[in-house]
């Protein structure tokens, strides 16, 4: 399978420059010009990487990047103009995995983007084949149904586990009360979301060190509940 790559810059001819190379080796390649556009694409597509340029029209790198980390765990590698330190920071600090200052070599972005995607694949090859998910201290045994923290046993109920499962297997993606309730109650079940609201407070009791500054499961307020990997 031909690894799908999201280009965004409005300087067009970097990006059709990095098309150009990225094709080259085999990738298919589309291309966003500011923030919004980035945005749609981001949600309506399945990318294996993103290379987002800072300074864009509409929307700036940084507020698309933590955008997209809302719905999607795609790695993310920000282009920055300038040598500031602080913007690099920022970029790690909104969910992006790695940066590259211009002016660039498009050796060293294949190589970086390259990286990356092999590590991603890896890892989630790894996971996948082993049934394990781990986050942190944190480790799901998904097939023994079990929960570890720093080596120590969780003792977690069916629903629990189940909450829990999904919002790890879906990092950085917001569920909302109702679509957890569908999800893990099932369309039938005749209770309400507050059952949401109590079976999270019970499961950050169990896995958080403080509850009230969890640090896997979090409130996107007015929105829902999301796993911070």
């Amino acid at each position: 399978m031909a690894k799908r790559v999201l280009v965004v810059d409005d300087e067009k001819l970097i990006v059709k420059g990095i098309r150009f190379s990225l094709e080259q080796d085999g990738m298919e390649v589309d291309c966003a010009y500011d923030g919004e556009e980035a945005l749609a694409m981001a949600g309506q597509n399945t990318y294996d990487i993103i290379l987002l340029d800072v300074m864009l029209p509409k929307l700036n790198g940084f507020e698309v990047c933590q955008q997209i980390r809302e719905f999607s765990n795609v790695p993310i590698v920000m282009l920055t103009a300038k040598g500031d330190d602080m913007d690099k920071i920022l970029g790690l600090e909104y969910g992006a995995d790695d940066y590259i200052t211009k002016p660039f070599n498009i050796l060293e972005v294949k190589a970086r983007l390259k990286a990356i995607m092999r590590r991603t694949t890896t890892s989630r090859k790894a996971e996948a084949d082993a049934g394990i998910l781990e986050s942190g201290e944190m480790k799901l045994d998904c097939d023994s149904r079990r929960v570890y923290i720093s080596g120590k046993e969780i003792n977690l109920t069916a629903k629990e586990f189940d909450v829990l499962e999904l919002l790890m297997r879906n990092p950085n993606k917001v569920y909302g009360r109702e679509a957890l309730l569908k999800l893990v109650w099932g369309t039938d079940y005749p209770g309400d979301v507050r059952t949401v609201d109590v079976h999270i407070r019970r499961l950050r009791e169990k896995i958080e060190a403080n509850p009230s500054e969890p640090q896997f499961v979090h409130t996107k307020w007015g929105v829902g509940y999301y796993f911070k990997h």
